[in-house]
């Protein structure tokens, strides 16, 4: 529970910090209003970490330039048509912005942007009540319009007006509502859930940008489970990610199976736990958590009932593959995440025909080889894709698993296994072979990277004898 008495020592210090300090003194001697704005009031309320640092004010950016000038060794108004001037004080950067009473038209989410003369009214047009909070320096006065206290203490995400208003004014607020679902631990109140699944289809206004950005943000967060729960079960996700929700197959009762949506949720929570024991203190890695979340959306296409009762996915990593690139695509991810995600999607079911039956060396080099620059994503993804409840086939995995992590070990210190090349080069093939350059290097190229990846290292002299074997017969 939200201890307020810690809290407000908490706003104390922060408005006692060497930059909100030398930015109030400033605006004060300058006849002007200044208070801390959003994020950093409410994290500093809740005993979280603050970061940006975002300040509103009275003062027009002409005038908020002027102040800042003399005690920012920077400054940039690349957001002056929005009153936003931006600085670098003792180190930090920060952002000051003219109070905003905006408008908007309901075709576009870009605002006609009108500046305001009261921090209440500025608060107001703000998403959430927990962001509509604001502390005035150097005074160190909370101001709370819209109970953004009482909504912190009861955890609970609510606009500060009608939300039909709010999301109208712009649609991307409903996204951010499953974010701080998950970046918060708090829950969307009912009526506010309620208007994102009536105004979902609104969404189609904001740019695939816009989607790609929130959507990221939501998995970097620690327990993005609970977001993409808001998203599915208000519809919204099927405005940009409908691949998603198609996850909840219909069980009939003659022919059971797991639950894809459940399941891929499982995966995306394992996937995370196993991110942090590897590599801890790391930034988020969005692109194994979307794999980890899209791994399966190939089944509902490929789901076929055989007979007996059976159900099969067949080739769904295949399928799933092609669909996550595209769909990513759509949404404007740039092409490392996308390649990595579908690398990841096409390679997730490999390692279970291993633990049917031990590999040969040559089996593990081509395991390592087709994940590539994948392989650690790939190791925590396969781990992370069992979900069984049998105690004993989980450990039988585990237990397979362990075992071709350790031989990959031993393969590389034998052979640099990250760097399998053939023994002889494309220069060295056309030399050997008497031809040039075309199509036949390319295949004299793949089967020396065969024959190495079945037999290891043959040396110079062997490869080129075999290779003159295998081009005779090649007729």
């Amino acid at each position: 529970m939200l201890n307020m008495a810690d809290g407000v020592a908490r706003l104390g210090d922060l408005a006692a910090s060497p930059v909100v300090a030398a930015l109030a003194r400033a605006f004060a001697d300058a006849g002007h209003d200044l208070a801390i704005v959003g994020g950093p009031v409410r994290d500093a309320l809740l005993g979280r970490a603050t970061h940006d640092l975002d300040f509103t004010t009275d003062a027009r950016p002409d005038d908020i330039l002027r102040i800042v000038t003399p005690i920012s060794s920077a400054q940039w108004d690349i957001g002056r048509a929005f009153g936003t001037i931006g600085a670098r004080v003792r180190g930090e950067q920060v952002e000051i912005t003219t109070y905003r009473a905006d408008s908007y038209d309901g075709v576009t989410r870009k605002p006609t942007v009108e500046f305001g003369d009261t921090l209440e009214a500025d608060l107001v047009r703000r998403d959430f009540t927990v962001n509509a909070m604001a502390l005035r320096v150097p005074e160190v006065k909370l101001i709370d319009p819209t109970g953004g206290v009482e909504d912190l203490i009861a955890g609970v995400l609510r606009t500060p007006i009608d939300p039909r208003i709010s999301f109208g004014d712009d649609p991307l607020r409903m996204l951010r509502a499953a974010r701080f679902t998950s970046q918060l631990g708090f829950e969307v109140e009912p009526g506010t859930l309620g208007t994102i699944e009536a105004l979902r289809e609104t969404l189609s206004i904001v740019s695939p940008e816009r989607v790609q950005g929130e959507l990221t943000r939501l998995l970097a967060t620690d327990h993005p489970v609970s977001g993409i729960r808001v998203l599915v079960d208000t519809g919204l996700i099927e405005e940009f990610l409908p691949e998603v929700s198609a996850l909840r197959l219909e069980v009939d009762e003659h022919h059971h199976h797991k639950d894809v949506y459940e399941h891929s949720l499982t995966v995306l929570r394992q996937a995370i736990e196993h991110e942090h024991e590897r590599f801890p203190g790391q930034e988020p890695d969005v692109a194994l958590r979307l794999a980890a979340l899209l791994h399966d959306i190939g089944k509902p296409r490929t789901r076929k009932l055989e007979k007996g009762g059976a159900v099969t996915f067949h080739h769904h990593d295949i399928v799933g593959a092609r669909m996550a690139r595209k769909r990513l695509q759509a949404l404007r991810f740039d092409g490392d995440t996308i390649d990595a995600v579908t690398k990841l999607i096409e390679l997730h079911l490999r390692f279970f025909g291993y633990a049917e039956g031990a590999w040969t060396d040559s089996a593990v080099r081509r395991y390592v080889r087709d994940a590539g620059s994948q392989l650690e994503r790939l190791h925590i993804l396969t781990r992370a894709d069992v979900t069984t409840r049998n105690r004993r086939k989980a450990q039988r995995l585990a237990t397979a698993y362990d075992d071709i992590e350790a031989r990959i070990v031993v393969l590389r210190e034998q052979e640099e296994l990250d760097a399998i090349r053939p023994e002889l080069d494309g220069n060295r093939i056309q030399h050997v072979l008497g031809i040039a350059p075309g199509p036949e290097v390319g295949k004299a190229y793949r089967f020396l990277l065969d024959l190495r990846l079945d037999e290891g290292v043959l040396g110079a002299d062997e490869a080129e004898r075999r290779l003159r074997e295998w081009w005779a017969g090649q007729g």
